[in-house]
C-alpha cells in the first residue's frame, strides 16, 4: 500500500472516530477473533501487513497523530470500543513526514504531543571495543565498534562476621544476563565481565523447591549447606525461596501495554522481527478477560492499538506484524505515553503492566538513566509495573534495561532467539506477568560462634543497607507466580584459616545458647498492593548440612555449578586455582539430555574454549 493511500484511509478513520458516527466511507471491519494474520485479513482490520518489498517489512514511517483521550474499557466481555479523537492540532503534521516520526497503519488512537527534553546521559558505563574475532553468522563483522553498556559493579568482597555479621539484599529474578552471555559464547567470544551477573545465571534455572501451601503466605524457604568446591575448608550456604504458583483459574486479568521500539537501531532479524515473533507467543497465552494496548516510538511516540480484548488475538497480531523500524529513538516519550495509556485504562484487581521491547538505545529526548529511573519509580506508585525485554547486539544498553526494570517493579530478560522468546512468554509466562509479592528482601545474619567470614555470590547491584530491611519505603524486587529465588554464600567456619586478618582490638562475639546455628534467615515482603510488609524467619543449622557436595540436594549441586561458571567467566578472585572448567563440567553432569540444562553443558565447553583463563574441559 502506498503512502498516499495509507494516509487517505487513516484520515477517514480518524474523522469517523472523532465524530463518533458510522460512515459509508470508512473501511469495512471484520470481527477480529483469532486466526492467521494474513495480509488480506489484516487489511480488513486496518493494518497493512506484508505488502512492502523491504526485507524487514511492515509499515511506512509517515505522519504523526494528534493526542487523544482514551475512555476506560468496560468489563469483559467488551462491547465495541468507541474512541473519541480530537482533530489534529495546527502544530502537528498531518501528512507524510520525516523518518523520525512514528507511523503505522490502522488503529492509531493517540500520540505524544510534548516536546521531549534534550538531556544527555552521564551515568552509564559505555563499553566500546573493536571486535576482531572470526566472522560468525549473525554476529558482528570484524572491525565493528561496539557500544554496549553495562553496570560497572564491584565484585562482592569477603567480610568478617565479627565486624559485619549481616547480609541484606533485594531479590532478583531477572534472567537477562544468562541469555546475553549465551549470545556471546555462541558467537565464539568471551562476554564482557560486567555483563556476567552471577545471580541472573543461577536464577535462569528451575530448582523444584517445595511449593508454599497457600497464597496467604506466598513463600517457602529452602536451605542447604555443603562443602565448597572452590576452596578447601570453606562451606556453601544455599538459600532458596519458592513463590506460590497461582492456579490458572485464579490468575487476575492482565491489562498490558506493549511498548515497542521501532527506531532504526531495531532493524534486523534479531531485533524488531524477533520482538514481533516473541509478542505473538505472548498473545497466544492471553484469555478473553485480558486486555492489550500498544504504543510504539522512534523519533516520537504514538499509540497503535486501543485496549483490546484477549478475544481479538487476530487484531493484536496484525498490529504487531505491521511494524517496521526506522528513525531515532525517543524512548522517554514512549515510556511516558505507555504509562499514560495504562493509567487511563487502569483496571483494579488486574495485573497492570507496561511491556517494553527495545535495545535500550535511547538517543532522543530523555536518555539519562537517573532521570528515567526517577520517572519510572514515580509511576510504579500508580500500580502499573514495567517489565523490560532486550534485543540486539553491538549497541545493547544493558545498564539502562536493568535500571528501568528494577525501578518499575518488574523483571528484565534478554531475548537472543525465538526459543528464548518461547521460554519467556510461554513456559515462564506466569512468572513474568502475575505478581505474588513486591519489595522482597532477604537478610542473613551469621553466627560468629560458627562462621568467621562470609561472601555473597552475585547480587552486586541489589545490595541494601542493613536498616533498609525494615524500612517499607525502600524499594526491592518483585516475584511472579511460581517464580523462585536462589542465593549462594561461601562461608568460612569458625577456627578455619580465613581470607581476612582479624582486627587487633576487637573481640570475637559469642552467641550464648545458639552455638548450633550457622545463621538466621529473614525474608520480608509485601503482598501486591499492600503498604505494610510481612516477615518470615528461619534458622540455618547443622541439620541443613550435607557431609559432601555429592551428598547435597540436586538443586544445590546445580546452583553451585552455575555459580562456579559465572564466577570464572567474570574472573572472580575467590575461586581457587585448582578449580577449572572441567570441575564445572563435572558438577553439571545431568541425565537431562534436552532443555536448558543440556544446553548449559555446551556453554561450559565453549567457555573453556574462549575464556582468557580457560582450562580445557575433559
Amino acid at each position: 500500500m502506498g503512502h498516499s493511500r495509507w494516509f487517505r484511509t487513516s484520515a477517514v478513520a480518524v474523522l469517523v472516530l472523532s465524530m463518533g458516527l458510522p460512515s459509508a466511507a470508512a473501511p469495512t471491519r471484520v470481527a477480529a477473533g483469532d486466526g492467521e494474520a494474513t495480509p488480506d485479513a489484516c487489511r480488513e482490520l486496518g493494518f497493512d501487513v506484508g505488502t512492502n518489498d523491504d526485507e524487514y517489512s511492515s509499515v511506512a514511517l509517515m505522519g504523526y497523530a494528534a493526542p487523544a483521550t482514551i475512555a476506560p474499557p468496560p468489563p469483559p466481555p467488551p462491547p465495541p470500543l468507541v474512541v473519541a479523537t480530537p482533530p489534529p492540532s495546527p502544530n502537528v503534521a498531518t501528512s507524510p513526514s520525516k523518518a523520525e516520526d512514528v507511523t503505522v497503519t490502522g488503529s492509531r488512537i493517540a500520540g505524544f504531543s510534548g516536546e521531549a527534553q534534550g538531556l544527555v546521559g552521564g551515568h552509564q558505563k559505555e563499553s566500546r571495543r573493536e571486535y576482531v574475532g572470526p566472522t560468525i553468522p549473525g554476529g558482528p563483522p570484524p572491525g565493528t565498534v561496539e557500544t554496549e553498556r553495562y553496570e560497572n559493579a564491584t565484585i562482592n568482597p569477603v567480610k568478617r562476621v565479627a565486624e559485619q555479621p549481616v547480609s541484606t539484599f533485594s531479590i532478583d529474578v531477572d534472567t537477562a544476563a544468562y541469555a546475553n552471555v549465551r549470545r556471546f559464547l555462541n558467537e565464539g567470544r568471551s562476554p564482557p565481565r560486567d555483563a556476567v551477573r552471577v545471580e541472573e545465571l543461577i536464577n535462569y534455572f528451575d530448582y523444584d523447591y517445595p511449593l508454599p501451601a497457600s497464597r496467604s503466605e506466598p513463600f517457602r524457604p529452602f536451605v542447604a549447606v555443603a562443602p565448597s568446591p572452590w576452596n578447601d575448608g570453606k562451606r556453601i550456604v544455599h538459600v532458596g525461596l519458592q513463590g506460590y504458583d497461582i492456579p490458572r483459574g485464579e490468575q487476575p486479568p492482565l491489562n498490558l501495554v506493549f511498548l515497542v521500539d521501532v527506531s532504526g537501531s531495531m532493524r534486523g532479524p534479531d531485533r524488531l522481527q524477533l520482538a514481533q515473533q516473541s509478542l505473538n507467543v505472548l498473545i497466544d497465552q492471553l484469555r478473553p478477560e485480558d486486555r492489550v494496548a500498544m504504543v510504539v516510538y522512534a523519533g516520537r511516540a504514538g499509540a497503535v492499538l486501543e485496549p483490546t480484548s484477549g478475544r481479538e488475538k487476530l487484531k493484536m497480531r496484525c498490529a504487531v506484524n505491521a511494524l517496521e523500524a526506522g528513525g531515532s529513538t525517543a524512548g522517554g516519550a514512549g515510556l511516558q505515553l505507555a504509562y499514560d495509556l495504562a493509567q487511563r485504562n487502569f483496571r483494579k484487581g488486574a495485573a497492570n503492566r507496561v511491556v517494553l521491547m527495545t535495545d535500550g538505545d535511547f538517543n532522543v529526548g530523555i536518555n539519562d538513566p537517573q532521570k528515567l529511573e526517577d520517572f519510572v519509580s514515580d509511576r510504579r506508585k500508580s500500580g502499573v509495573y514495567l517489565s523490560v525485554y532486550g534485543f540486539g547486539r553491538g549497541n545493547y544498553n544493558d545498564r539502562l534495561m536493568q535500571t528501568l526494570a528494577q525501578s518499575g517493579n518488574g523483571t528484565a530478560a534478554y531475548i537472543d532467539s525465538l526459543d528464548e522468546g518461547r521460554k519467556v512468554f510461554r513456559d515462564d509466562f506466569e512468572k513474568g506477568l502475575f505478581p505474588i509479592a513486591d519489595d522482597v528482601k532477604i537478610q542473613v545474619e551469621f553466627n560468629p560462634a560458627q562462621v568467621s567470614e562470609w561472601r555473597l555470590v552475585g547480587y552486586e547491584t541489589r545490595l541494601l543497607n542493613r536498616e533498609d530491611f525494615n524500612n517499607d519505603r525502600v524499594d526491592a524486587g518483585e516475584v511472579g507466580s511460581g517464580a523462585a529465588v536462589t542465593a549462594i554464600y561461601e562461608v568460612t567456619p569458625a577456627g578455619a584459616p580465613g581470607s581476612v586478618d582479624p582486627l587487633r582490638y576487637q573481640n570475637e562475639a559469642r552467641s550464648a545458647g545458639r552455638g548450633g546455628e550457622l545463621a538466621f534467615l529473614r525474608v520480608r515482603y509485601k503482598l501486591p498492593g499492600a503498604t505494610a510488609s510481612r516477615l518470615m524467619e528461619r534458622p540455618i543449622g547443622e541439620r541443613d548440612a550435607a557431609p559432601s557436595l555429592a551428598a547435597a540436594p540436586a538443586s544445590t549441586r546445580w546452583a553451585v555449578a552455575v555459580a562456579s561458571w559465572g564466577q570464572m567467566l567474570r574472573g572472580d578472585p575467590w575461586v581457587g586455582d585448582r578449580f577449572g572448567w572441567s570441575e564445572v563440567s563435572d558438577l553439571a553432569r545431568t541425565d537431562d539430555r534436552s532443555g536448558p540444562r543440556s544446553e548449559f553443558a555446551g556453554l561450559v565447553r565453549r567457555s573453556g574454549e574462549v575464556a582468557p583463563t580457560a582450562v580445557a574441559v575433559r
